[in-house]
């Protein structure tokens, strides 16, 4: 399967079994084949396979860390950290990755550990 990465995400492919727990069933991701999208491309990129949308980088619970925000209002955020969440090296980063969010009309968010719940202050 042929994944879409941003560039920021390229250089932790391979690192990613490294994450999953012994005996859990993976596939590994390898960094072959894959659609590298840079976020300032991904609008016109989503566009052409239907989805009405931006890739936008939100680094915070790591630097590779990327959501996806439809013109609906929809924000899936992956690993992005709920700022009451941030650690102190993160404390800046997180709200600065929250606030793109906001910025890009995000209403409603799909967290990757989490609840769906409106996006208000977080």
């Amino acid at each position: 399967m042929r994944l879409i990465v941003t560039p920021e995400q390229v250089g932790s492919i391979a690192g990613m079994k490294t994450y999953i727990k012994k005996g859990e069933p993976y596939t590994e991701i390898t960094s072959d084949g894959n659609v590298v999208v840079p976020c300032d491309e991904s609008r016109a990129f989503l566009a052409g396979i239907g989805i009405a949308g931006v890739i936008v980088h939100t680094p915070g619970h790591s630097d590779d860390s990327v959501s996806l925000v439809l013109d609906i209002g929809a924000a899936f955020t992956g690993d992005l950290t709920h700022p009451s969440l941030a650690s102190e090296e993160s404390a800046v980063t997180v709200p600065e990755s929250w606030a793109k969010l906001r910025a890009l009309g995000a209403t409603t968010v799909y967290a990757g550990h989490g609840p769906v719940r409106p996006m208000g202050d977080g």
